[in-house]
């Protein structure tokens, strides 16, 4: 306890000191624990102004609050992030160890890329068919707001009630983005008006079977087994919450947006925003975490698109298919084999069968990994109300208290975009050794700042995912050769998202032409491409992230295979790229190549 007293009151010490020291731009020695505890405390104030990301973390206080969107809440971040960084980088670096100084210096290049991005902070769509507030809300409540007693039952009725305000400060922003000429493509709206629609269907909205939050809320209700008079009463204040605040909110936006719809244009890159070109250099620099050019990206996508379509070729061969490539897709796009039926029990049969998968998986993590989570993995189903124009399939963090497993989200809207030969690629990607791996290891990571823990970079993040489809070929698994078609389907896949980002954004493509090159040299469906095609238009280099992971990823394991010879452990690699979390692509290189320096001094030390 002493001990514990000490390390608290040298490090309320610091944090005075560092008040001052943009006074007196002296660096200020810290340890280690104190520049940890210091992060963790500028985080902590960071979180406050975010109830919803309080709430994803499995925290239950504002419980009944949403984020503020108002430019003047913008404001308010932007400084805070200001007068952080200005505390941080008066630290003393000199006296740290090399995981504090690397902690310091990730906290400036994140503070320092969020401060200069504020210049684009209207350059995106807030409401898209993909995501945005409007679905965001009752995805929140269903998945997010959990209720263990009535407290937490009243705190989710007042989000329904406060959704209102949420939907107001949306159209506000909305408004301020279309005086700029930033107005969504035509086909958003009626993508965007029809999942309003779907989520005001039913009770209390209309005289249908209860709708979508109302079930949520019911289910969750019914097992706190409550007095019935309270139960009623719960349910009474819900219903009215959601018929006299949550609909005219919604009602609103439907209105608004029916409005905006007149102002839309085809013309889908970011090109057209203002200063569009450096947008999306910035956004590519930002995604990447690199200085790779739009033309850059794009050559290395067509080479990885032909490299990828000749081992496809192979496979073509071994199974004994008379045709060529394109024929084999359309084979595969056709043939009822490759497809469970679109119906409750096809949808069943490919949740029990992707569970079936990553249970295998688990049971073979020891041959490639040393670390492993804790967390527990659910698979689920997309909700109806967004699955028309979700993703395929996705994943969701588990609560740091353990109180919320990590779920993978498989989209099973039409059962024709998800075939069986996929199944492995998007098991392992979404889940084990992918997302859940990558993402439980670094929230369980000890002496780890909150910021890192919960945090990171798309291209670590989703490289790590598509490596992760191909690591497990190595021990054994895609015995199918379909399966492993699959497996280079995706990654196909991935590598034409280079192509046709850039094609969008930089190369003023139009959606018809990055429909057309899908259409030229993908396996995928017609109405697939579509939704892929339409994402990557909402949301400018998002996409390019996959690929130039994975690649970095597979670059440096080359050079540790190398390097290394005899002396190279898979298990050791992969312990190495995720021990400090997500993190950028040039910190990832720095550490493997230490890892690789670190392990031949050792070598040498031991034949001495």
């Amino acid at each position: 306890m002493a001990r514990s007293l000490r390390i608290l009151f040298t490090t309320l010490m610091a944090l005075l000191l560092l008040g001052s020291c943009s006074q007196q731009e002296t660096p200020i020695p810290l340890s280690d624990k104190q520049v940890v505890a210091l992060l963790d405390e500028l985080f902590e104030e960071e979180l406050q102004l975010s109830p919803e990301y309080m709430t994803y973390l499995g925290m239950r206080e504002r419980y009944d609050e949403w984020d503020d969107l108002s430019d003047a809440a913008r404001d308010q971040r932007l400084e805070m992030t200001k007068r952080h960084l200005a505390k941080i980088k008066s630290i003393d670096p000199s006296s740290l160890s090399a995981t504090a100084r690397l902690n310091v210096q990730m906290f400036i290049e994140q503070s320092e890329q969020a401060i200069a991005g504020n210049k684009w902070r209207y350059h995106n769509y807030p409401v898209n068919q993909m995501r945005g507030v409007h679905s965001m809300i009752p995805s929140f409540l269903i998945n997010q707001h959990l209720i263990a007693n009535t407290a937490e039952a009243e705190a989710y009725i007042g989000r329904v009630r406060n959704a209102s305000t949420l939907l107001d400060q949306l159209i506000e922003q909305l408004e301020i983005r279309a005086q700029l000429g930033i107005v969504p493509p035509k086909f958003v709206f009626p993508k965007v008006i029809a999942s309003i629609d779907n989520i005001l269907t039913g009770a209390p909205f209309d005289n249908g079977a209860a709708s979508t939050i109302l079930t949520d809320f019911s289910r969750k209700i019914a097992a706190l087994e409550l007095p019935t008079e309270q139960h009623q009463r719960l349910l009474d204040e819900a219903s009215d919450a959601m018929l006299n605040q949550l609909a005219p909110g919604y009602e609103k936006l439907r209105n608004y947006l029916s409005q905006l719809q007149a102002s839309a244009d085809d013309r889908d890159g970011a090109w057209k925003f203002p200063d569009g070109e450096a947008f999306y250099n910035f956004a590519l620099q930002r995604t990447t975490t690199t200085d790779m050019s739009a033309d850059e990206i794009h050559r290395i996508g067509l080479d990885e698109v032909a490299r990828i379509q000749n081992e496809m070729r192979d496979i073509v061969r071994r199974v004994g298919f008379e045709g060529d490539l394109q024929a084999f897709f359309d084979f595969t796009r056709n043939d009822p084999q490759f497809y469970y039926p679109d119906t409750e029990e096809g949808k069943q049969a490919y949740l029990d069968q992707a569970t079936a998968l990553i249970d295998t998986m688990k049971g073979r993590l020891d041959e490639l990994f040393s670390v492993k989570p804790k967390a527990e993995l659910v698979v689920k189903a997309v909700e109806p109300f967004r699955e028309a124009s979700a993703g395929q399939a996705f994943y969701q963090r588990p609560a740091p208290d353990g109180s919320r497993p990590g779920t993978y989200f498989a989209n099973l809207y039409r059962m024709g975009d998800m075939p069986k030969y996929l199944m492995e690629a998007l098991a392992y990607h979404e889940g084990i050794p992918g997302h859940h791996m990558q993402i439980s290891i670094a929230q369980e990571l000890d002496n780890m700042p909150k910021f890192r823990l919960f945090g990171g970079y798309t291209v670590f993040s989703e490289g790590w995912g598509l490596y992760s489809e191909t690591v497990p070929k190595e021990i054994g698994m895609y015995a199918d050769p379909y399966s492993d078609f699959g497996r280079l389907s995706g990654e196909l896949y991935r590598a034409c998202r280079l192509v046709v980002d850039t094609g969008i954004h930089a190369k003023r493509w139009s959606r018809q032409q990055a429909l057309d090159y899908m259409a030229a040299n993908v396996p995928h469906s017609e109405s697939y491409n579509v939704r892929q095609i339409e994402r990557y238009i909402v949301r400018p280099s998002q996409a390019t992230a996959y690929k130039i992971g994975m690649l970095k990823i597979q670059q440096l394991r080359a050079v540790a295979t190398e390097k290394l010879g005899d002396q190279f452990d898979i298990r050791q690699f992969h312990d190495v790229v995720l021990k400090d979390g997500s993190v950028s692509l040039s910190i990832l290189e720095n550490n493997v190549m230490g890892w690789i320096s670190d392990s031949l001094n050792r070598h040498a030390t031991s034949q001495q």
